[in-house]
């Protein structure tokens, strides 16, 4: 696949360019230059041209290739689907992660960019163009994988394509959910697809909670860019999912998969009703001491056990949040940063579907998660995110995130201090968003930011601060200079 910039291939037709404005500044395009390659799934053909400009354009041009097309009209949402798209096109989503960060972030940089003022709308959608190409890059040297047209003659009817999805997932078959899963986009509502995938997406622990995160971040994204681009997302989500090794996991028993299948069972014993239930602080309390050193197990048994005494699910959210951030003061890593953006995914997939199973079992599945996170990242004793105190008097915003860029614990301690003492905490979000698009260089930048800033307000109200304040340790600080990609999206929108 060519990576360097030919502009003459980008438009199919001259209706198709008429549509995006641009048509007198590209050279007229042969027959033979048009024709689409039949090895490689093609997309609706309004937004096939402006997928193949971005995967045809070099990493040193193609911010300035779409720049030049949104100052002639092309619009966020085309230019977000065309992302989306492309990605899951051309990054092979096997493992999920690594690479694939280019597709698992678009809707991180998406929440950034509404979050954004209108004069720096575009810089988190132009930082996931550079990280597509460079994705792309990679991917070509790892064998070029491309996502190839669905086989139509295996694609089943509306009435049977459930039942071969659940099938197929239950098999690791590849072939078979594959096919089911263009049958149940053509076919099926979207809720219904959305129920099935969140199931199977916190079914197993294998690439440390990304299977959630994608499940949840590529139906966020459908959202914003529309339920016609679905098909060619959910064959790529459907195919990483099945992310299961060497060995077929439905025929083993593998540690990825056990707390899943104890849970199958666990979440029948929950009590009818147990959406509704006190909040109870010391609830919260004794389920954080389970998630510091308790088992998987104990963990997913603990939360039937306050269920079924009528315990608010959202007692042990609290507990939940606070562990995943607790863990990242502890020790700040990749392993730790995962607890949260596994758990703001989750916690999403619990709040949208409308299957009362899969809500139980994405509940007792993210208690299990966190004790796994925090065994494989060897997270110690530490400082407990319910006892730190903060410093004296209240510092400003700007000397918070001054001290970011310094001693991570200080800027914890002024964080809390601040926003003890803050009214409203906008300015504090907005400042942090600010500077993860100005500074920000890495996917989970935007990934972790994106969920914090999110659950603070999934959090009861005596316990957000806390989690907010904890979040600086992965946040961005003030004294790091802005990134080059900055300049040039500047430069590019003019």
């Amino acid at each position: 696949m060519s990576v360097n910039p030919s502009r003459r291939q980008v438009l199919q037709t001259g209706a198709v360019a008429g549509a995006f404005g641009f048509l007198s500044r590209i050279p007229s395009v042969r027959a033979e230059e048009a024709k689409l390659d039949p090895k490689q799934v093609q997309f609706r053909p309004e937004i096939e041209p402006l997928v193949r400009m971005i995967e045809e354009a070099s990493r040193q041009r193609v911010l300035e290739e779409v720049g030049a097309l949104i100052k002639k009209g092309t619009t966020y949402t085309e230019v977000l689907s065309a992302l989306m798209l492309a990605g899951v096109r051309n990054i092979q989503p096997r493992p999920v992660g690594f690479k694939f960060h280019a597709v698992l972030v678009v809707n991180s940089a998406h929440l950034a960019s509404m979050n954004s003022p209108d004069s720096d709308r575009w810089l988190p959608i132009f930082w996931a163009l550079d990280q597509f190409k460079s994705s792309q890059a990679q991917d070509v040297k790892e064998g070029n994988w491309t996502m190839a047209p669905v086989k139509e003659s295996e694609v089943p009817s509306a009435e049977k394509a459930r039942q071969m999805f659940v099938e197929g997932m239950e098999q690791w078959d590849v072939v078979k959910v594959d096919a089911a899963t263009a049958g149940l986009a053509r076919s099926v509502g979207a809720q219904e697809v959305f129920d099935l995938f969140a199931k199977y997406g916190s079914r197993d622990f294998r690439d440390i909670g990304h299977k959630a995160i994608y499940v949840a971040n590529s139906w966020r994204t459908l959202q914003a860019i529309g339920w016609r681009h679905s098909e060619p997302v959910l064959r790529s989500l459907g195919y990483a999912l099945l992310q299961g090794g060497d060995k077929n996991p439905a025929e083993n028993s593998f540690g990825a998969d056990l707390p899943g299948r104890m849970n199958e069972k666990l979440l029948k014993t929950i009590r009818d009703g147990w959406q509704r239930g006190l909040m109870v602080k010391e609830a919260t309390a004794e389920m954080l001491g389970v998630l510091r050193s308790g088992s998987w197990e104990e963990a997913s048994r603990k939360v039937v056990e306050f269920l079924n005494k009528k315990i608010s699910p959202q007692s042990i959210w609290d507990a939940l949040f606070q562990h995943a951030s607790e863990m990242l003061m502890r020790q700040p890593g990749i392993i730790s940063l995962h607890a949260t953006t596994t758990t703001n995914a989750m916690h999403y997939a619990h709040q949208q579907t409308s299957n009362d199973e899969t809500r139980r079992f994405l509940l007792l599945q993210n208690a299990a998660f966190l004790t796994m996170f925090r065994d494989r990242g060897a997270v110690k004793e530490g400082v407990k995110i319910d006892e730190f105190e903060p410093v004296d008097g209240v510092p400003s915003i700007e000397e918070i995130f001054a001290e970011v860029s310094g001693n991570k614990v200080v800027a914890a301690q002024k964080a809390l201090a601040y926003l003890k003492s803050a009214k409203n905490p906008r300015p504090f979000l907005d400042e942090a968003q600010r500077l993860i698009y100005l500074k920000g260089n890495g996917s989970h930048d935007y990934k972790f930011s994106s969920a914090v800033l999110e659950d603070y307000y999934h959090i009861t109200g005596g316990m957000r601060d806390r989690f907010l304040a904890a979040s600086v340790y992965w946040l961005q600080g003030s004294k790091k200079k802005d990134t080059d990609l900055v300049a040039r999206t500047r430069a590019a929108l003019g």
